[in-house]
């Protein structure tokens, strides 16, 4: 998992060199291992997640929260 989240990060950074990122969407967040990288993307990049997605539909994107977020990853 190590090396899922340091690829993560580094493509945020490649990112923001060519772009204007004013926040993340995590599409498909289906574990809090997966969601977990988000951690250290916000950390590293100063970037808020702004929305996350819960299924499949486009009805499945919900604002985020970060409060319930830290709450189901304890």
């Amino acid at each position: 998992m190590q090396q899922l989240g340091q690829n993560a990060i580094e493509q945020v950074k490649a990112f923001k060199e060519v772009s204007n990122i004013t926040g993340l969407i995590l599409t498909k967040l289906d574990g809090t291992a997966k969601g977990g990288v988000v951690i250290g993307i916000v950390h590293e990049n100063k970037i808020p997640v702004k929305f996350i997605g819960v299924g499949e539909q486009v009805d499945d994107m919900e604002i985020f929260d970060s409060h319930d977020f830290s709450k189901a990853i304890i």
